[in-house]
């Protein structure tokens, strides 16, 4: 999640070396740029899937960030687990490319979305239904473009789709594990903190009402790692409409998304929680990748971390906490 008036830092850092060029280091993690559509709001979007492979390369320069992948690396035969991943508000595929990357050396399929109307590039849908109710829904149409292609198919396990989701993306993952979300709940919310800078004083995009809907819940995905989930919009009714795993993970300073109204909501509300985990005195972005100096410099608030929290140590164990949770709930 980020304010609107660093978009154009943002466009600036994050676009200007798209052309991926190699560093000198091994790899044996593949990665493909993949297209997306999503029919019910007509919107179009990018993601990257990452893949094991037999084969060594190289890590990859995209953007800012040196990503320990490699595009145009042979495919490890399947088939593998799957775990689809939605980033916060204004994030972007690549804000959580280290997890992805140890899952895929776990031996896992990481799809990771770039959500439109909700992006570092695009934030014109925030407050809206087109985002509110149309993330999920991207992310089901990522599962679609993976499962209607015939070679990606093929390397995926049916039986073992996941989703991790942080910030936002947290919310999208408890919406297609079956809470519903009440937008009302927001306004709510504010009337007793206004001072919100995130969810209150951020004013919503103008938009209609979506003339067409569908059900926000997608079956195919069978269990869910929250990351500092934004759950203002789910009550306590709505959270235990969850009845498939659920792993959840806090940062008890965070200052963005209070725990009180949404990490902790998600602990006390969803019965299928298997297990959750305080990070103490870290803040809300301690779960995006660990910033390039460039970025770093232009972005200190998303990039640094309160004394004493040590943000790659902190994505080490989250990594071995996804993997473990993954795995331990599939092989029941």
């Amino acid at each position: 999640m980020r304010p609107m008036s660093l978009l154009p830092i943002l466009r600036c850092l994050l676009i200007a070396c798209l052309l991926p060029t190699a560093a000198p280091a091994a790899a044996a993690t593949g990665i493909v740029q993949l297209q997306v559509h999503e029919p019910t709001t007509d919107t179009r979007m990018p993601a990257m899937l990452f893949y094991p492979s037999p084969a060594q390369g190289a890590p990859t320069r995209i953007g800012p960030y040196v990503v320990d992948a490699s595009f145009g690396l042979p495919r490890q035969t399947g088939p593998h687990p799957l775990v689809l991943i939605s980033h916060g508000h204004g994030g972007s595929a690549l804000g959580h490319h280290p997890l992805a990357v140890a899952l895929a050396e776990a031996g896992f399929l990481v799809a990771a979305i770039e959500h439109a109307g909700d992006s570092h590039l695009d934030q014109s849908g925030f407050g809206t239904e087109r985002v509110l109710l149309g993330r999920a829904w991207q992310v089901s149409s990522l599962l679609d473009t993976l499962l209607a292609d015939p070679e990606w198919a093929a390397l995926i396990d049916p039986h073992r789709i996941g989703i991790a989701g942080f910030s936002a993306g947290g919310h999208t993952a408890l919406a297609l594990l079956g809470a519903e979300p009440d937008p009302a709940r927001r306004v709510r919310y504010c009337q007793q903190h206004p001072q919100d800078e995130e969810l209150c004083l951020q004013a919503p995009a103008d938009a209609p009402a979506l003339e067409q809907r569908r059900p926000l819940q997608d079956s195919r995905i069978s269990a869910a790692f929250l990351m500092a989930p934004l759950a203002v919009f789910y009550d306590a009714q709505a959270l235990a409409l969850v009845q498939r795993p659920v792993f959840l993970h806090a940062a008890m300073a965070d200052d963005v998304l209070l725990p009180r109204w949404n990490a902790l909501a998600v602990r006390d509300g969803v019965a299928a929680l298997r297990d959750w985990r305080a990070v103490v005195g870290a803040g809300h972005y301690v779960y995006l990748a660990p910033c390039p100096p460039p970025l770093a410099t232009a972005l200190p608030t998303l990039c640094s971390d309160p004394p004493g929290v040590d943000r790659r140590r902190v994505q080490a164990q989250l990594a071995d906490e996804v993997i473990d949770f993954f795995q331990q709930t599939w092989s029941r």
